[in-house]
């Protein structure tokens, strides 16, 4: 009687999510965000020593808020290698959806004491426009803060990565949608409050939006939605999606021979990453009180480049760093000397491509390796 021998083979274990430092690192900025920054702002006095002040807790959640937009350029350029430059359109979009949810709870307490917002009573408006309809629903609003930058961008990425259009091209029509469709909001007649935007908001949920309370809330809610966004791309990155789109990064005709489509794995990413910058404009538009045409501005795309190629691309933690630093220092140089701004982004944006190319994660990387001790001269050699 014949024998047969069966052969298994091991595959490896999938990698840990995070390493334990990782786990602890996450776990204190938990902490820090949920605990320590209330406990200073809400629990201690405004005359103590430690107190923290509210301007700095909105700021924080501001800095939150561009983190998470800087992990989505991160999922799209730095994993995918397709180099968007108008993010700043789906960030808008969800910060939009929401200002209109805050213009509805105004109700009667507008300038003009009418259940209309003030901008369409000046304007002579009679009744809301269609797409102000589920406008009233905090539930629907939810739903429609993905749904809109979603669709957009499904509907975009589909033709566009159909048609094969990459590198400079497609940063290009990215750029040009997202200037036409700030033209269109500066537009009265569109319904989105013209030049001026959405602003005065009182309430949301039926509670006062400017007390400290609600302030703090924001704030955490922006916290834990980065802490999630980035668990979240961290474990998709590291299964098999992520390594398709390292190889779309690396050799997309090379994946096209090996049997794969890139279409959907590219299109997946496209609307992924524009549903966490429109989630990103939505927890933004509360925290600083008004939304208008200027967030789809040219420059705001180029920022979240920027912000992910100085952090580091395909790190994930490293465009959080890189949105924290840049914009604290915009924050600081934008009071001490504002003219110089735009250029210090230039000269930065400049500096990191040809001497920093790995950004900041690339950097911490580079000093750990100096700072391991050396072997018996082997493993030099």
């Amino acid at each position: 009687m014949n024998s047969t021998v069966v052969s298994t083979v091991t595959l490896p274990s999938p990698p840990a999510l995070l390493s334990r430092g990782g786990w602890v690192g996450l776990a204190l900025a938990v902490l820090v965000a949920c605990v320590l920054v209330p406990t200073l702002n809400l629990a201690l006095p405004s005359d103590h020593p430690l107190h923290l002040d509210g301007y700095w807790v909105s700021l924080l959640g501001k800095f939150c808020c561009y983190a998470l937009c800087a992990l989505a350029m991160d999922l799209i350029w730095g994993f995918t290698g397709i180099l968007s430059l108008g993010h700043g359109l789906y960030f808008a979009l969800g910060g939009y959806v929401m200002g209109m949810y805050l213009m509805r709870q105004i109700g009667t307490d507008g300038q003009y004491r009418s259940s209309l917002p003030d901008f369409m009573v000046f304007l002579d408006w009679k009744t809301l426009p269609w797409h102000w309809t589920l406008s009233d629903s905090f539930i629907a609003t939810l739903v429609l803060i993905l749904l809109v930058p979603g669709a957009i961008a499904f509907v975009f990425g589909f033709f566009a990565f159909r048609s094969r259009i990459q590198g400079v091209y497609f940063s290009i029509i990215t750029q040009a949608m997202t200037y036409a469709a700030m033209l269109l909001f500066f537009r009265n007649e569109t319904g989105f409050g013209g030049n001026n935007g959405f602003t005065d908001f009182k309430r949301i949920l039926g509670l006062t939006i400017t007390t400290p309370g609600m302030r703090m809330v924001l704030f955490v809610m922006s916290a834990l939605a980065l802490v999630g966004a980035y668990l979240g791309l961290r474990w998709l990155t590291r299964a098999k999606f992520g390594r398709v789109l390292g190889a779309i990064r690396d050799a997309e005709s090379r994946l096209m021979f090996c049997g794969y489509s890139p279409l959907p794995y590219k299109l997946a990413a496209w609307v992924l990453s524009a549903l966490l910058c429109g989630v990103a404009g939505a927890l933004y538009v509360p925290q600083v009180g008004i939304i208008n045409p200027s967030e789809m501005s040219v420059a705001n795309s180029i920022e979240i480049a920027i912000w992910a190629a100085v952090g580091g691309r395909g790190t994930l933690a490293g465009p959080i760093a890189g949105a924290f630093a840049v914009n604290g220092a915009k924050s600081w140089l934008t009071q001490v000397a504002p003219e110089f701004w735009l250029y210090v982004l230039g000269a930065l944006f400049v500096a990191v491509t040809l001497f920093m190319p790995d950004g900041i994660a690339g950097l911490v990387q580079r000093l750990r390796h100096l700072r391991r001790p050396r072997g018996d001269g082997k493993e030099a050699a």
